[in-house]
């Protein structure tokens, strides 16, 4: 399994990770629906916290936005999620394996995305795909990149070099990488940034046609509100590393008296902690 990050590459343990020994798959104790359960999860780095004991899970066919400004915790979060950096201490388990246990077997059932993360520019979209698809070991390769080039509208950009394709067209064939494994955990840093708000509005609604037609769970970071309330059922307020509301992003901003998620988002960003010494900046 391959997870596809920036700078960096995290190459796989072996080839095929779906044949797995079924003792070694127990669901969480939240239930086979769970498609990401992290717990106690902490990152320190000597005396500075990045990440402070978050818990949270993620469903199938749900889309959970993890919010919060810039030094939140919210990339070192999902840095240990795709097993790029190691907890300081704290469990992760995808689809009910342990990352720590069985680190290429949790991996294999995931993929990442963001415009940070660009693929290969002198490879076309065909041949990103199709060299993708031989790392992830997926059968039927030919018919699987046909299948994604149509999802995604990249028909006519198939022999396009990635590296002359504009930011909407790059990140529709990154999300296409994203899911020939057909991840059941898909986490997406930003997704949207740089775009134009119609590629935007075209990049959400295939996101958010994963989880209604997939099994898959989304993982979602953004700094822009209006995209949070249209895409996310639920959403994690990250600050100082702690996660200080969860909630429906719709109704949030009303339960603490507030008109707008945005609003809600700048008072929980000035909130400072009480008890946060060596906070990460």
């Amino acid at each position: 399994m391959l997870v596809s990050c920036a700078p960096m590459q995290v190459l796989p343990e072996r080839l095929s990770q779906r044949q797995t020994h079924a003792a070694d798959e127990v669901p969480d104790e939240a239930g086979p629906h769970v498609v990401l359960s992290v717990t106690e999860l902490r990152k320190s780095y000597s005396e500075v916290v990045a990440v402070d004991r978050i818990s949270f899970e993620l469903r199938r066919g749900e889309v959970l936005g993890l919010l919060g400004p810039n030094g939140a915790g919210k990339t070192t979060t999902i840095n240990m999620i795709l097993g790029v950096l190691s907890p300081t201490a704290g469990r992760i388990r995808i689809a009910g394996i342990d990352l720590a246990r069985h680190r290429a077997r949790a991996l294999a059932r995931a993929n990442f995305s963001a415009v940070y993360a660009s693929l290969p520019g002198n490879l076309t979209v065909r041949q990103n795909l199709t060299f993708f698809g031989l790392v992830y070991g997926i059968p039927h390769l030919a018919e699987r990149v046909a299948g994604l080039l149509e999802q995604f509208d990249l028909q006519d950009l198939k022999d396009a070099k990635c590296g002359v394709l504009s930011s909407g067209e790059q990140t529709r064939v990154a999300l296409a990488k994203a899911v020939l494994n057909r991840p059941e955990l898909l986490l997406l840093d930003e997704p949207t940034a740089s775009l134009d708000p119609s590629a935007a509005d075209t990049v959400r609604s295939q996101i958010r046609r994963l989880t209604t037609e997939g099994e898959c769970g989304i993982l979602w970071t953004s700094h822009n509100m209006y995209e949070v309330e249209e895409v996310c059922d639920r959403v994690l307020f990250l600050s100082h590393g702690r996660i200080l509301l969860e909630g429906d992003p719709r109704r949030l901003p009303s339960e603490h008296g507030a008109s707008t998620l945005e609003e809600l988002f700048i008072r929980l960003a000035r909130e400072p902690l009480a008890d946060s010494p060596g906070r990460a900046v």
